[in-house]
């Protein structure tokens, strides 16, 4: 059976520490009920985020961009960019703001960021690269390790990793540490 902190960890909202006291079947039928309430109230939300990448496609971007800036929040705009898919995200993440387009990011699967990255135009990609390595560079290594291999260079030649050590191979990004080592010494 799960813990609870596995069972919601999809929510990134650390778990109070009187709720892990909870006996385990506790501790399962509150995950289900957080995760039936969260269904409750977003019922209906999928729809909605593809109903707007639907009417988006026939608003220039010159309109749209601000907009989206000033009025919708990054987790409702990630939720749009998943219904519309990588190749109508890509139109909008070249023009985005680097750090509403950081905020976006972390809304979106890893996989699918670093699919957007590698088809968005070249410079704005490194832009966004250097950004989330200066300001969120766990979040960028999750993003590396779906890179292809002309990015992940890039990505090698601008990040500073850590020393060696033994609590590295724990690490839970020890393999994309390590394919990045290997390609700074190369």
């Amino acid at each position: 059976m799960a813990t609870i902190d596995e069972s919601l960890a999809w929510a990134g909202i650390p778990v109070p520490e009187s709720l892990k006291n909870l006996e385990a079947e506790k501790q399962a039928a509150l995950a289900d009920y957080a995760k039936a309430l969260v269904a409750a109230k977003t019922d209906g939300l999928d729809e909605l985020y593809q109903a707007i990448g639907m009417i988006v496609k026939y608003i220039p971007h010159f309109i749209v961009i601000p907009l989206m800036v000033e009025h919708i929040r990054p987790q409702i705009a990630a939720g749009v960019c998943l219904k519309m898919g990588v190749e109508q995200a890509v139109h909008y993440a070249n023009d985005l703001p680097i750090e509403y387009f950081s905020e976006v990011s972390k809304h979106i699967g890893n996989e699918m960021m670093g699919s957007i990255l590698e088809k968005m135009k070249r410079h704005h990609a490194e832009k966004v690269i250097k950004y989330e390595l200066h300001h969120n560079q766990t979040h960028m290594l999750d993003i590396a390790a779906h890179l292809d291999k002309r990015m992940l260079e890039y990505v090698a030649r601008q990040v500073t990793l850590p020393d060696l050590s033994d609590a590295l191979t724990e690490h839970p990004q020890s393999i994309i540490i390590e394919q990045l080592r290997a390609l700074q010494k190369a």
